[in-house]
């Protein structure tokens, strides 16, 4: 299943889809018309938005791209973020509601945990489009704009094969045969991605466990114990010293780590810092990363983050702008995948962007090239 999901995200990168066709097209039309009502007139609608969190670089990001696109189509926004406390969400999705909101964006704290509230959605024919994280276990889900997140799971595991050597940038062996040790990192539980990211890796790195090239010399290889709830920088940073104190000593050394997000590998850097690491005798091991949050990009260039993966959020904003105008007008939004983001009760028509590695040899072209960031910014 996930080299097939592999093979589908590769497939998808030479072609978009356009919208499902057949009875595909048609389930689709049948959704968004039922979540849009009767009335296509939304000129000037209010716009629903929630993001998790301002403690996160990127989520700030996508919240004001998001709200700068709709109120340039003329639409209202109520954009909110609910500092990863779930309650807060909940009342924040009630109250746009309330106040009339005509469509909602959603990026959930918990994928679990809005049911009703998306229930009270569908009752009053509001179209609901879960953004970059899916909203598990609800039929009231009517579309979700994301990255290929099994493919960045690969490009992590890919990145750190690269950094140890064992792999070429152009996906030839590398000279390096190991045995390296490894500790594996993933994401929050309640976050539907975070199984994804990791999946993904662990298709890439298992072979290679498997084999004796990596080693997890904690022996903590399954998602629950390597995860660390709410994405938490400290958390992540704990768990490190934890290993390293328990596993890691009498001139045994770390040589790489599977982080999902920056902002964990911040805190995963730091911790190997108080422990040695990070000089000539002792350099950092090989660190992943994910969203290419500005610190990182800082700690890449300087030589101790090794890579991230970069998701441009403009192009994810764009494409659920687009979403919300398309629904909010009588259509059907394009998707280019109708398979493989089932969310425990529906299979959720989904548009999928493509992820890119950046590391220290091509951070300028990806990232100031394209105008994500300013030279200026990055020092």
């Amino acid at each position: 299943m996930r080299f097939r999901r592999l093979a589908i995200a590769s497939a998808l990168a030479l072609s978009v889809i356009a919208t499902a066709c057949g009875s595909s097209e048609k389930t689709i039309d049948a959704q968004a018309s039922s979540s849009a009502g009767d009335s296509t007139d939304n000129t000037g609608a209010l716009v629903g938005v929630t993001m998790p969190t301002k403690s996160s670089e990127r989520w700030i990001h996508d919240g004001e791209n998001v709200k700068a696109g709709l109120e340039k189509l003329g639409y209202k926004v109520d954009l909110q973020y609910a500092e990863n406390d779930i309650p807060t969400q909940v009342n924040q999705i009630e109250n746009q509601i309330t106040k009339g909101a005509k469509a909602l964006v959603v990026a959930s704290i918990d994928g679990t945990a809005i049911t009703t509230q998306l229930q009270e959605a569908a009752d009053n024919h509001i179209p609901v489009i879960a953004y970059d994280r899916l909203i598990r276990n609800s039929p009231n889900v009517d579309y979700y704009a994301t990255f290929d997140n099994f493919k960045v799971g690969v490009q992590q595991a890919t990145s750190l094969l690269v950094g140890l050597k064992v792999k070429t940038p152009d996906g030839g062996d590398g000279d390096a045969k190991g045995p390296f040790n490894i500790e594996l990192f993933a994401g929050s539980p309640d976050d539907n991605n975070a199984t994804f990211f990791f999946n993904g890796a662990m298709s890439v790195l298992q072979p290679y466990i498997d084999s004796g090239v990596l080693k997890v010399r904690s022996d903590q290889t399954d998602f629950k114990t390597v995860a660390i709830l709410r994405w938490d920088p400290a958390t992540a940073q704990k768990r490190m010293e934890d290993l390293l104190t328990a596993t890691y000593s009498g001139g045994t050394t770390v040589d790489g780590v599977l982080s999902p997000y920056d902002g964990l590998s911040i805190g995963i850097l730091s911790a190997l810092k108080s422990n040695g690491y990070g000089t000539d005798g002792q350099p950092y091991p090989i660190v992943t990363g994910q969203d290419a949050e500005l610190a990182s990009v800082k700690s890449i260039i300087a030589g101790e983050q090794y890579s991230t993966i970069y998701k441009d959020t403009r192009q994810l904003a764009e494409v659920t702008v687009k979403m919300v105008d398309t629904v909010l007008k009588g259509g059907t939004p394009e998707v280019n995948n109708t398979t493989d983001y089932d969310n425990g009760t529906k299979v959720v028509p989904s548009y999928l962007l493509e992820p890119v590695i950046v590391d220290k040899s091509n951070y300028e072209k990806t990232l100031i090239d394209t105008g994500y960031y300013t030279q200026s910014q990055l020092g």
